[in-house]
């Protein structure tokens, strides 16, 4: 377990990396991290249908200022931990994700307060024209803080956390778990209607009917219908291009 939680704590600097190092390249989305997660503990499956729902309730958390939504990735490492080490079901485990990441975003705020200070201490360095050292404490001492912040949590989770997880699941009774189920499921949906709030619009709504149209006759399944909207997509934007080009 040792080696399992370590490699777990390194997943997390994976999402670390992702926003700090080489830009947003979304490898620290829930699906992604869930995947990895699932890989490591041998249980790819569980760990993508986990990322899979977590995709959906984190599509609709948007930072506004500075209020920030549930740290999503710490929730999404935890919770499919929480899940193939205990075998709870993926509703239980999507319900354990929501407070984990809502406790993951108060540390993240404590973390982000810290790494502010070191802005003075790179300011200093620039009066003194050490800018090799201003340059390591922007690029590098945010990053080592952050993957510390990242690594500790879910390593002391996963290293000391299992038999009490395992043990705390035994003990939940069945109406509970039944409830618990009955939340995960309508935790995906919530997250897709946030992010309908947000992009619908009378622009917008037309496609959007069209596509459920297109899902609920067409029989295809997900990879056919992935196909259909990549190749709709493109001769949409292949048009517009061509209208924008005829009109200047």
């Amino acid at each position: 377990m040792l080696l399992k939680a370590i490699l777990l704590g390194l997943v997390g600097v994976v999402a670390v990396i992702d926003s700090r190092l080489i830009g947003r390249q979304n490898i620290g989305r829930p699906l992604i991290l869930s995947t990895l997660a699932g890989l490591v503990l041998g249980d790819v499956k569980m760990g993508v249908m986990l990322g899979a729902s977590l995709e959906l309730i984190s599509m609709g958390f948007v930072s506004i200022g500075a209020a920030g939504p549930p740290n999503m990735q710490l929730g999404s490492i935890i919770a499919t931990a929480f899940a193939i080490i205990s075998g709870a079901s993926t509703e239980t485990a999507l319900t354990i994700a929501i407070p984990v990441a809502i406790v993951g975003e108060f540390m993240s705020i404590i973390m982000r307060m810290i790494i502010a200070q070191f802005s003075h201490i790179a300011d200093k360095a620039i009066e003194h024209e050490n800018y090799r050292r201003a340059k390591n404490i922007h690029i590098y001492w945010s990053f080592i803080f952050n993957a510390f912040v990242y690594f500790v949590p879910i390593f002391l989770t996963v290293y000391f956390g299992t038999d009490l997880v395992k043990d705390m699941v035994n003990m939940i009774p069945e109406v509970i778990t039944n409830g618990l189920t009955v939340a995960g499921n309508l935790l995906s949906a919530l997250g897709f209607a946030m992010l309908l709030s947000t992009m619908l619009s009378k622009k917008m709504f037309p496609y959007f009917l069209f596509g459920f149209l297109v899902v609920a006759y067409s029989g295809l399944d997900l990879i056919g219908l992935t196909l259909f909207a990549v190749i709709l997509a493109y001769i949409m934007d292949k048009v517009s291009f061509s209208k924008k080009e005829a009109t200047s």
